[in-house]
């Protein structure tokens, strides 16, 4: 016959097994608990069962227009040299990253004449100046047979202050990209006619392409006269056109007497 423990002594024992980390009582009869865990639900399994979880909403990243950026920092320069510094602090164009310098201007700024040529090549991209080498050479040639230049009373850019790879030509995202600062560049400057040389400037300027066709009339944009002519390097490769950029430029020389 057993005999019966003291509530005492089983306090005690109680005791001694708590101390010891017991956490559960162990019944007289054996319990399978694997068995158990395949019968009774997870707490987890059942929730996901209630409430299926929904995948998270993609982040929607604002994207950049890069014209748009190229519009609020051209509007922010208020004379020729913060719009330098605005061009210059420009990441929006690829051409930026290929080229040794930013080729802004050249001549008298505030001239009554204004040319716009295309882009930067291999020499004016060394020299950070527009129109120099042998197309800038016969560039000069050209305004002094009618009395002009550039150290006195011709202001000069470019389209693109970058050179494009290869000298190609600058593709329609660039141009775009880079008509804010054009048109900003036109607005300071303050001059009385432009002159658009090549086939990218009449593009920039007028929205339209065909030097041959285009040449020796005068149109009107940006609220001033335009002339477009040929580009000097068009001539070197072409020398046969030289008369009639002779005749565009007595058109320009004439068209300032008037003024």
């Amino acid at each position: 016959m057993e005999s019966a423990l003291d509530p005492h002594a089983a306090l005690a024992l109680l005791e001694w097994q708590v101390e010891l980390g017991v956490t559960e009582a162990i019944g007289d009869a054996p319990v399978n608990r694997y068995a158990l865990a395949d019968t009774a639900p997870r707490p987890d399994r059942a929730t996901a069962a209630a409430a299926p979880s929904q995948p998270a909403a993609p982040q929607v990243v604002p994207k950049t227009d890069p014209v748009q950026e190229a519009r609020k920092a051209a509007a922010g320069a208020t004379a020729l040299p913060s719009l330098r510094q605005a061009l210059a602090e420009f990441e929006h164009c690829e051409l930026k990253k290929g080229a040794r310098n930013l080729v802004f201007a050249d001549g008298m700024p505030g001239s009554r004449v204004m040319i716009i040529g295309e882009a930067p090549g291999r020499d004016e991209d060394r020299e950070g100046r527009p129109f120099v080498g042998r197309a800038g050479q016969l560039l000069d040639r050209m305004l002094a047979a009618i009395g002009l230049d550039r150290q006195k009373n011709v202001y000069i850019t470019n389209v693109l202050p970058w050179r494009p790879p290869q000298n190609r030509d600058p593709l329609p995202v660039e141009i775009g990209m880079m008509k804010p600062f054009l048109e900003r560049h036109v607005a300071l400057a303050q001059p009385q006619v432009l002159v658009l040389m090549g086939n990218i400037s009449c593009d920039a300027v007028l929205g339209k392409r065909g030097i041959t066709r285009l040449r020796g009339q005068w149109t009107q944009a940006m609220n001033l006269p335009v002339m477009p002519m040929f580009h000097p390097a068009y001539l070197l490769r072409q020398p046969q056109m030289k008369r009639q950029a002779w005749a565009d430029l007595l058109e320009l020389k004439a068209k300032l007497k008037e003024q």
